[in-house]
């Protein structure tokens, strides 16, 4: 059977996990907006769980490509704090084009069913892992702006729990309000903490008035960009 059909398959289950659950997800329904017979799902995947597994295994690969890079590429600087910011704000683009029905897939299903079936939780794991790794890299590009004291990892994970802990409010409150409340926070946390470096290594009255970070502007003027869950 030609790959595409595989290809097709999944992107539809990816899509459906996302918008309803892997529970309430029907192997009749996948079918249905597939344009696909029973013989070629079971072809590919012996069983739902099957299919859910290489729905996250695609999840993991697309991770660098469609997230991290673009992060980068879509920053308004080339510095590595922005970096982090411009993540952030894949995010929400997200909850935006989607009335907040959408926010991250992986978080989804850790909360649905990372308890329950091991080889998710297993590439879960990887994916919110490979994810720190990539903002603590970022954190240690910033060298001597942050607080050599500061530990780069645990910051690392905060950020993580601002984006998750973000879109599980604004998915609740059908509102993007809770998720800028939380990136607003996490923005003032970076500053203080540019600011606390340049007071301990300059002169005091300079950390005053430190330069901002430049991230993209939260308000809902304009309109965003095209959402695809597949960028995720």
């Amino acid at each position: 059977m030609p790959t595409d059909t595989k290809d097709r398959i999944l992107e539809v289950a990816a899509r459906l996990f996302a918008e309803q659950g892997y529970h309430a997800t029907g192997v009749a329904g996948i079918l249905r907006d597939g344009g696909v017979k029973s013989g070629s799902l079971y072809h590919f995947f012996s069983s739902k769980e099957d299919l859910l597994v290489a729905v996250m295994q695609r999840h993991l690969e697309l991770l660098q490509p469609r997230i991290l890079a673009r992060a980068v590429t879509e920053s308004q600087t080339s510095d590595p704090l922005d970096h982090v910011f411009s993540l952030l704000s894949i995010y929400r683009r997200s909850l935006v084009v989607s009335g907040t029905s959408l926010g991250c897939p992986v978080g989804s299903l850790a909360l649905e069913v990372g308890s329950t079936i091991p080889r998710v939780r297993t590439l879960i794991e990887q994916y919110f892992d490979a994810w720190v790794a990539q903002v603590r890299t970022w954190l240690d590009e910033a060298g001597s702006r942050l607080p050599s004291a500061l530990d780069r990892d645990a910051l690392a994970h905060l950020v993580l729990a601002v984006a998750q802990g973000g879109i599980i409010q604004a998915r609740a409150a059908e509102s993007v309000d809770p998720y800028d409340t939380c990136v607003a926070q996490l923005r003032s946390t970076f500053e203080l903490l540019v600011a606390r470096t340049r007071f301990e290594h300059d002169d005091p009255r300079d950390a005053l008035v430190g330069e901002p970070i430049h991230v993209e502007e939260t308000g809902r003027s304009g309109a965003p960009d095209q959402f695809e869950w597949r960028a995720w």
